[in-house]
């Protein structure tokens, strides 16, 4: 006998559900082998505590932090945390001066040095180098665009990642006579200054902490030490910068070449002052023509000029690598600080909820899970086994996608998406008794067991996708305007809800399909949860029902179960047939 379409979709579902769970638990165990990953969750920072580091501003004698610029530091801080690939951390005010940072578990190195490079990001003039501008080196020159415009600069391939602490200004000479007249002006230079500059050693550099002035010159070095810089002041400000990336340098015909390099974007204002910047520059020569990006008092980069940016898009190229060239973009998108800060202490951080409050979570999902079966099994009877293997690939597949998405996008799982999951336990039973309560009405109209699978199935299915977007709508809005753990619950909320949608399709749906065909239920067990006496309708056949008739006792009770259970439209339609018949009946046309 041939196996019947149904069935054939049935089993071509299934199929694709085992590869789903197959290549999950794959790559699960893949990571566990290739990065050692865990094949559990992380866990969140309420959950397994962490690591606290207090950020302490620098400031200018005189100087105050407001606010405003707290809560800007807030937020770009928490941008670099994020780009990292660290979740649930927590980044807070504390006494309207200093920053905490917490993140679960133990950070990794470049972590710490995104959060701890936390000194403001300065564009300055060079004055001075005690190394000649190298030959051939990077330079500022017009952007290969597509079309062959646009602005670059270049720069050589000083890209480590910054020191913790600013620098101490070494004490400037006093503002000279005559007056510098813009700030690449040599009259900068002191003699004090002079003096300064040939004794100054590189490896102390991080050892001073006070903030260089932003209106005098200061001296400075390379990352490596490789180069001493005498600078000029503060000409362009990091906080201009409204984005900066990495990619390959396009040549002058707009093809892409094997070079790596950094974009960067200024706002409005950042494109003026650095049109102004390169328009002087490129009539200086030597170390003049070149200027610095500053980052935490240190250079991380100082290309020469050989063109004036006009469009505020300049690129930087260099010696370059991907990892590198990355590494200073980074440092220019989240280093733009509106004030210095320098790490004030590090310490490690138990979990604020703990163990206790995980293992009660879990076991309010126990109990959740042990309500939802009882109430299928007492409402669906052996059909409420289903409801149970449905809940169970549910869980799987939920418990592989949050161990994946630890291991790939460094989730971590809080108390709040815990809760999330314990929510999802009663959006999944919902789909499965909207489906089955679509079969059991199909079943009430007369059809087949499986006729009513097929028809019941195409009524459940558009409940169950309104029902699902709306819930995942929420889900990213709640995600989106949130923070902290409450984007815990809005993740695990929407990842639930998808897996909803492919458990009920692919397994829930499939199951029923060949269920059908079984004597247990398309005979209408009493047990099976689809006894047609229990459903108001009387059994003529294998899964074959006809409209009740007239009947006392229990089978009266059950007629009236399925009246109660009619539509208004259903009984509009029987009490008109009721009236044709009577009125036959009296006419005597059909006696």
């Amino acid at each position: 006998m041939a196996t019947t379409s149904p069935v054939r979709k049935a089993w071509r579902s299934l199929i694709w559900l085992i590869v789903i769970v197959v290549g999950l638990v794959a790559l699960n165990v893949g990571s566990m082998l290739w990065s050692n990953n865990s094949l559990t969750p992380k866990l969140a920072l309420d959950l397994e505590g962490g690591t606290q580091i207090i950020l302490e501003p620098q400031l200018e004698s005189g100087q105050t932090v407001s606010q405003e610029q707290l809560d800007q530091a807030v937020a770009i801080i928490r941008q670099r945390v994020d780009a990292t690939g660290v979740s649930e951390s927590e980044i807070t005010t504390q006494g309207g001066r200093n920053i905490i940072v917490a993140i679960p578990g133990t950070p990794d190195n470049d972590t710490m040095e995104r959060i701890q490079a936390s000194a403001k990001l300065e564009f300055r003039p060079v004055l001075r180098a005690d190394v000649p501008t190298p030959q051939g080196g990077a330079s500022v020159e017009p952007t290969p665009a597509p079309d062959g415009g646009g602005d670059s600069t270049a720069a050589p391939d000083s890209t480590a990642p910054a020191e913790s602490a600013a620098p101490e200004t070494p004490a400037a000479g006093e503002t000279p006579s005559p007056q510098p007249t813009n700030a690449s002006d040599l009259a900068w230079i002191t003699p004090e200054l002079e003096s300064q500059f040939a004794n100054f050693d590189c490896s102390s550099l991080d050892e001073l902490t006070q903030v260089p002035p932003s209106d005098k010159p200061f001296i400075s070095c390379e990352e490596d030490g490789s180069v001493k810089y005498i600078l000029g002041p503060v000409e362009v400000s990091g906080e201009t910068i409204t984005d900066a990336t990495s990619g390959l340098v396009p040549d002058s015909r707009g093809f892409t070449t094997n070079e790596w390099g950094v974009f960067i974007t200024f706002n409005e204002t950042g494109t003026r002052e650095f049109r102004a910047v390169t328009e002087r520059l490129i009539g200086l020569s030597g170390t003049q023509n070149q200027f610095a990006i500053v980052l935490d008092g240190k250079v991380i980069s100082a290309p020469t000029t050989q063109a004036v940016i006009t469009d505020g898009k300049p690129m930087i190229s260099g010696n370059f690598t991907q990892e590198s060239a990355k590494r200073l973009a980074d440092q220019l998108k989240f280093g733009a600080l509106p004030i210095g800060f320098q790490v004030e202490s590090t310490n490690t951080i138990s979990a604020t909820l703990g163990a206790n409050q995980l293992h009660s979570g879990l076991i309010a999902g126990v109990i959740g899970m042990i309500l939802v079966v009882v109430y299928s099994l007492f409402q669906y009877r052996t059909l409420g086994l289903v409801t149970v293997a449905s809940l169970i690939v549910a869980a799987i597949i939920t418990y592989l996608v949050i161990t994946l998405l630890s291991w790939r996008e460094g989730y971590r799982l809080s108390l709040a998406g815990v809760a999330g999951l314990i929510v999802a336990i009663g959006i999944i039973a919902d789909s499965f008794i909207v489906y089955f309560e679509r079969i059991r009405d199909e079943l009430r109209d007369g059809r087949s067991l499986e006729g009513a699978v097929e028809a019941g199935w195409k009524r459940a299915i558009r409940t169950v996708l309104a029902s699902d977007t709306i819930n995942f709508l929420a889900a990213v809005v709640l995600f989106l305007v949130a923070v902290g753990n409450v984007q815990g619950f809005a993740f695990t909320l929407g990842i639930t809800t998808i897996i909803d949608l492919i458990v009920v399709s692919l397994f829930t749906h499939p199951m029923l399909q060949l269920l059908a065909r079984t004597r247990f239920f398309g005979g209408g067990h009493p047990w099976s949860g689809l006894d047609p006496q229990a459903l108001g309708a009387v059994y003529r056949g294998r899964a074959q029902f006809r409209a009740p008739v007239a009947a006392t006792g229990r089978g009266a009770r059950s007629s009236r179960e399925a009246q109660r259970r009619q539509t208004i439209a259903e009984r509009k339609a029987a009490e008109q047939a009721g009236v044709g018949a009577g009125e036959r009946d009296s006419s005597g046309k059909d006696a």
